[in-house]
This record gives structure tokens, sequence and C-alpha cells, in this order.
């Protein structure tokens, strides 16, 4: 797996104590999702599908060894799939954060994807452009401001739990803006709803990616 750090990894019951381990989880599926609807800062809650996944996730953390902690977006869809995995998990408190929200995507928030080109293509070049500094019209977040704010927040976490292993449920877009800090020039495909990642951050602002994008534990169920 591609790194930027010199964490060693460990097995699955061992953490390094110079490092930490998240397991980053996407929220399961909202209705929007089915959709096709931009969902950014709006407070979506999960559809049936995203509950079952939810469940699903849940039901595969709680068999993994050593969890001490589950962090979460405030925004309903992660904070509902936070406190399924939390009640799996020895009924863990789930610690909200704000800046593991989704990117604020300004006058897109609620419109179809493909439908952006023609009903406001000015955002939507906004929102395509790679330009760090480009802001969404109507108040959303540019790159940079997304970047400084997400893994501002994993750095927080990763220094307060050295030797730990914790849960960070959060976004799309959060969720792929850590990827580009761990491997910047990687090919990025996304991620499903209710996936697990696995990053180890370590002493030094080093971080490597151990798992990515997995999603074995919802063969039985719908993934977006």
């Amino acid at each position: 797996m591609e790194s930027s750090g010199n964490c060693v990894v460990q097995g699955a019951e061992t953490v390094d104590q110079s490092c930490t381990e998240i397991i980053i989880v996407r929220h399961g599926e909202t209705e929007w999702n089915a959709l096709g609807k931009m969902q950014g800062q709006a407070d979506i809650d999960l559809n049936e599908t995203g509950k079952q996944q939810a469940k699903a996730v849940a039901e595969r953390l709680s068999r993994e060894p050593g969890i001490i902690a589950v962090y979460s977006s405030d925004l309903k869809r992660a904070l509902e799939t936070a406190e399924t995995i939390s009640a799996s998990c020895h009924g863990l408190e789930v610690i909200t954060d704000q800046d593991l929200r989704e990117r604020h995507i300004g006058e897109l928030e609620g419109l179809v994807y493909q439908d952006l080109p023609k009903l406001n293509p000015k955002a939507y070049d906004a929102l395509r452009c790679h330009g760090l500094d480009q802001e969404i019209p109507g108040g959303g977040e540019s790159h940079r401001e997304l970047y400084r704010r997400c893994t501002s927040s994993l750095q927080r976490i990763g220094e307060k739990h050295r030797g730990q292993r914790v849960i960070v449920v959060t976004h799309g877009a959060v969720i792929e803006t850590l990827y580009k800090r761990v491997v910047p020039e990687g090919k990025y495909d996304g991620v499903r709803n209710a996936s697990v990642g696995i990053i180890q951050l370590s002493e030094g602002d080093s971080w490597l990616i151990k798992l990515w994008n997995d999603v074995s534990h919802l063969s039985d169920i719908s993934l977006s």
C-alpha cells in the first residue's frame, strides 16, 4: 500500500506506541445519495439501505480489537452511522467534530449532479476546478479550506490517541482529501457508503494507508 511515512504497519491487534490507527468509515446511504443529489452540509438522514449498511459496518467493527473511541461529523447521516457502530462497540461515547463535516458546496446543495452544468454552470466549474483556492458560489469551501480543517482534525485525533485505535465516521469529500494527504499523486476512485479504510498516523507528521474502501461486509446490501 502506498505510504507517505515510516510508521511500521503492525498486526490487527497491535499498534506501535508511536502510531495511531484510525479506522475511517463513510456514512451509510441517504435518499439524496440514491437520487444523485449533491448533499454538502445539508443535514440528511440515512435511508433504509443506509441503516442496513450502518448495522453491517457496526457488526464488522464490533469484532475489531482495541477500539477505544468513536469520532464523527455532527451531520445526521454520519452521526447515526457512528451511533450504530458505537452501540456494537461496548457503547463507546460518540465524540462529534464539526471539522469532519462534508465539504460546503454552496449553491450546488440539493441539485442532481448530472444537471449541474445546465442549472448552475458557474458553480459546477468551481466544483470541478483543481485550483486550491477556488471557492464555490454561495459560501462553498475551497479545496484548501477543506484540506486544512479535516487534516487538522485527524492530526488532533492522532496526537491524542498514540498507541491506540479509534474510529472516525465522515463523508466522501473529506475521505478523498485525507487520501490525497497520504498519496498526493495517487489515483482516487471514490469510496462506497459504509466502506472501511485504515490510516496510521505516526509521530513526525507521517501518515500511511493500511486499508482502503473495503466493503466486504456489505456483500448482501445495495452499494452506493
